[in-house]
């Protein structure tokens, strides 16, 4: 699959990448007093995704690695999309990753008093200027990065004008979009953004933080390399679309430093998945439109959606190593996330038997009411977790895709006089079955062989078929919901022509009723996690009720989405 910018799990390095060798040699070269410090500084507008994680895991990982600090600092200056519902989630959702901030909890909105006496300070040394122009006009003078911007009629007003406008602007005097404060910069410069970028404008929609305080908001640009100089930070890691912000990002550093110290920030590449929508705006359009159950539908990418598929912390961030850290965009291809998640439950998750899709078996020479126990070992990756047993008796079920009345070639499970091993049980034998009006098989009847259970004469006999079970009686029902890629197109982003509600996969969610569980699972909890064995991991998912199980499907044991999409 290599095919324009997609990444092959094959060919993916580990992480370490060029962003720590810039950290060892600053460490080396004393720089900053060899302190490494960073910060995440996400936006309060939406919940975190599988995007984030990798910011998340370079800016917490590396200050871990090299003894150092790491911030968490809410950008909350659009006082419009900011929300507490947000800032709540995303700490939830760093701790549920492995990391923590300890007491280094910080907004942007913390600082607009230091903020705003530095455009002051601007606006003194005449570097900085009031606009009254429209917005579009403003854009339409930037030129293009071939030729020069237009100067605004704007740009020559004198300090004392621009301090008493700024400060008019402040107390509410003038609407929203009438004035902006600009940077006095250079409009002929061959990079856009030093071309008299904003720095404030009017907003008067009350803060979730500050309230009425303030009219004026400052722009991103202008406020995290601020924010960063102000907190001490180090390097601030941002992914690629920031590298050309770059220039205005020293420039401010520039005008307010005071001495040696000053924050790096270095670019990397973001995370893009195939058969996935990373963008906020459309993860939110689909919450508010219905097509997903909410932000933590299960398949979505939200790190809130994942957990409560039943994909681990540890998975997440092995995955992200894998992937690592470039300067080159790409799109990773989401089986290797797959893969990241069935490796770590191969581990950690214990094997249990269930039943999707139930197909009654009577065993009609095993004595009526008779149960026995079946030991069977939870997890033949890891020996500490010990066994359990589990009750067999005359009636159980067996998935229904294991019969065929009529078989090709080379089908192994049962059929009308074949053989197949209950899995830690007996060799059972098909001798006959019963159907409906319609001509569906409801039951299966057989026989089996005492001398073949563990430790008997025949143990060792060998059939080419081995089911997993659950005993009709002792059965506890159970709803399992099928979960699947939410798009059925590789790159559901880029078809720029189409509305990419088009490529929604319709078979995303399979949701199946009276499946059949063994009985060690009736204390099964949130977010307990379990391998249902030959068909894939599995979690309990938070809408279960003591008397009403749910499950999620995770993944599943193979990659299968490959083979049928080749």
């Amino acid at each position: 699959m290599n095919e324009g910018n997609l990444i092959d799990p094959r060919e993916t390095k580990l992480a370490g990448s060029f962003i720590e060798q810039i950290i060892i040699d600053d460490l080396a070269a004393g720089k900053n007093d060899g302190r490494v410090h960073t910060r995440f500084p996400p936006e309060p507008n939406g919940y975190l995704h599988i995007g984030h994680a990798k910011a998340i895991c370079l800016d917490f990982g590396m200050a871990q690695k090299y003894g150092g600090k790491r911030n968490l600092r809410f950008d909350d200056t659009n006082t419009v999309k900011a929300e507490a519902e947000y800032i709540d989630s995303i700490k939830e959702d760093i701790r549920w990753l492995g990391f923590d901030w300890e007491d280094r909890e910080y907004y942007a909105s913390d600082y607009f008093g230091k903020l705003y006496d530095f455009a002051v300070d601007l606006i003194k040394k005449g570097l900085a200027y009031v606009d009254d122009q429209p917005a579009a006009v403003i854009s339409s003078q930037k030129g293009t990065p071939t030729q020069p911007g237009t100067e605004s009629p704007f740009r020559g007003r004198s300090p004392e004008e621009n301090l008493d406008l700024f400060e008019r602007m402040n107390h509410g005097e003038f609407e929203e979009g009438s004035r902006v404060l600009r940077a006095r910069i250079d409009m002929a410069s061959p990079n856009m953004h030093m071309r008299d970028p904003i720095i404030y404008r009017i907003i008067k929609t009350a803060h979730h933080r500050t309230g009425e305080s303030w009219k004026v908001y400052p722009m991103y640009d202008f406020a995290h390399g601020q924010c960063d100089y102000f907190e001490g930070i180090t390097h601030s890691l941002c992914t690629l679309e920031f590298e050309v912000h770059r220039p205005l990002y020293d420039w401010l550093i520039d005008q307010l430093k005071t001495d040696d110290y000053r924050p790096r920030q270095i670019e990397f590449n973001r995370l893009n998945l195939t058969y996935t929508m990373m963008s906020k705006r459309k993860l939110l359009e689909l919450v508010q439109e219905g097509l997903v159950s909410g932000w933590d539908d299960p398949r979505m990418p939200t790190l809130c959606g994942l957990r409560r598929r039943g994909y681990t912390p540890e998975s997440i961030r092995k995955f992200v190593d894998l992937i690592g850290y470039t300067k080159v965009e790409a799109i990773n291809d989401v089986s290797l996330l797959e893969h990241a998640v069935r490796d770590d439950l191969n581990l950690r998750a214990p094997r249990v038997f269930a039943v999707l899709n139930p197909l009654k078996v009577v065993i009609t020479n095993y004595p009526e009411g008779k149960t026995e126990n079946v030991e069977l070992i939870n997890n033949p990756e890891d020996e500490s977790m010990g066994s359990r047993t589990i009750p067999f008796s005359r009636e159980l079920y067996i998935e229904q895709e294991d019969f065929m009345e009529n078989p090709p070639h080379k089908f192994f499970r049962l059929a009308p006089g074949k053989e197949v091993r209950l899995k830690g049980a007996y060799i059972i034998k098909c001798t006959g079955l019963e159907k409906d009006a319609a001509g569906n098989v409801t039951e299966v009847r057989c026989t089996y062989d005492p001398e073949t259970r563990s430790g008997a004469s025949l143990a060792d006999r060998k059939v080419k078929a081995t089911l997993h079970w659950v005993s009709a009686e002792h059965a506890i029902d159970a709803e399992v919901r099928l979960y699947d890629r939410l798009f059925n197109t590789e790159d559901p982003a880029g078809q720029k022509d189409e509305d990419y509600r088009s490529f929604l996969n319709p078979d995303s969610l399979e949701v199946l009723r009276g499946c059949k569980v063994e009985p060690s699972l009736a204390t099964a909890r949130p977010p307990d996690k379990f391998q249902f064995q030959r068909l894939g991991y599995f979690c309990v998912d938070n809408d279960s009720t003591t008397g009403n199980l749910v499950f999620n499907r995770t993944v599943g044991l193979k990659d299968t989405w490959a083979k049928l999409n080749k």
